[in-house]
């Protein structure tokens, strides 16, 4: 049997391993520390988006939801480098996450999805246009965790940084909706965070004997939009400069 055949199972469990990581994030989020409750209530959002996107198989959700996976992924082996340990919690987070990007990875399950003639139409999309406004996407997936995380970690001096994350989630919507607007919110967004990560401190504490490294975070939430952005770099360029 193909694993073209299982696309229906394959989608099953990735949707399954999502409604998992939402409802753990919303139990984080019921006893978490002073001030995190809204970070974490984020990442449970953006969870519940992609097992949403996924049931409902939207056009943009199994990039998303890739993009998502490898956010998990890294941040499951970054943080075992950091404690220096193999530690079987943060393998089994890092192990579900590339899990999950690999159960919707390939073209047998895109036909559910991106693959789909409909919307293509719809919004007058080539080949070319459809590979470019993946590779995006799937980088929002990347850097959202990290956006939300940054942006609402909880600190003096951080309604820039808010800002900033509120621009880059309002784009990533936009984007679902194909929204033009969706690049200009996202790269102000970016700009905010740029100048809110150069003036916050690099570690901020989460509990007594544990800190959350702000750098880290600033790194994945500017770094991965910007690169959800460059797809669009030279589009726009020649749209600018067309005579």
């Amino acid at each position: 049997m193909g694993m073209g055949r299982l696309s229906g199972e394959r989608r099953a469990f990735a949707a399954a391993l999502l409604a998992m990581y939402g409802f753990l994030y919303l139990l984080v989020t019921l006893q978490a520390p002073d001030g995190w409750a809204a970070a974490f209530g984020a990442l449970a959002g953006i969870y519940g988006a992609g097992f949403l996107g996924v049931v409902a198989g939207y056009f943009w959700a199994r990039w998303f939801v890739i993009g998502l996976g490898l956010s998990g992924f890294m941040t499951g082996v970054i943080s075992m480098f950091q404690i220096g340990d193999i530690e079987p919690t943060m393998l089994f987070y890092a192990g579900t996450h590339i899990a999950v990007s690999g159960l919707l990875w390939g073209n047998g399950m895109a036909k559910a999805f991106d693959g789909k003639a409909e919307w293509r139409k719809r919004f007058h999309l080539d080949e070319n246009a459809t590979n470019r406004l993946g590779k995006s996407v799937i980088r929002v997936g990347v850097s959202l965790p990290y956006v939300v995380l940054f942006a609402l970690a909880p600190r003096e001096g951080a309604a820039l940084a808010l800002l900033g994350g509120a621009g880059v989630v309002a784009g990533a919507f936009a984007m679902s909706k194909m929204r033009s607007w969706a690049i200009v919110s996202m790269a102000m967004g970016t700009v905010a965070m740029l100048i809110s990560a150069a003036s916050s401190p690099s570690l901020i504490p989460y509990k007594s004997n544990l800190a959350v490294n702000l750098d880290f975070l600033a790194l994945g939430a500017i770094g991965f939009t910007m690169a959800a952005l460059a797809p669009f770099a030279s589009p726009v360029w020649n749209a600018l400069t067309r005579d």
